[in-house]
């Protein structure tokens, strides 16, 4: 079988967010941390839903919700690294999520080019 790019990116980087949660929770950090852990773990999860997509349609719908969700998790990110609310460093989360944000929207345009033309 094939590896999906995308879906293997977004697991790790869900596991990530765990481990960022758990750091956070240690911290008693407890309005971030599950903040992060919602949206940083929803973007895998949404990408799966999109593999198993019933029309072209339902795939770009999918892959848009885990967009905004990488896109919201970046923001939280942003938070935790500009706020100091945390000694935590974030870079290597941060780079991660730029660089599936840009795969992502990638997909959502290539998709709805795609599906235009049909």
């Amino acid at each position: 079988m094939k590896e999906n790019l995308i879906a293997t990116k977004t697991f790790s980087f869900a596991l990530l967010m765990i481990d960022l949660f758990l750091e956070l929770k240690k911290e008693n950090e407890f309005i971030l941390s599950k903040q992060i852990i919602r949206s940083g773990t929803s973007i895998g999860a949404n990408v799966e839903e999109a593999i198993a997509a019933q029309s072209k349609r339902d795939f770009i719908s999918k892959i848009s919700i885990a967009a905004k969700e990488a896109r919201e998790t970046k923001y939280w990110l942003r938070l935790i690294h500009e706020s100091k609310i945390s000694e935590i460093n974030v870079s290597q989360p941060l780079e991660e999520i730029e660089h599936i944000i840009n795969i992502l929207t990638k997909i959502v345009k290539t998709s709805q080019q795609s599906e235009s033309k049909t």
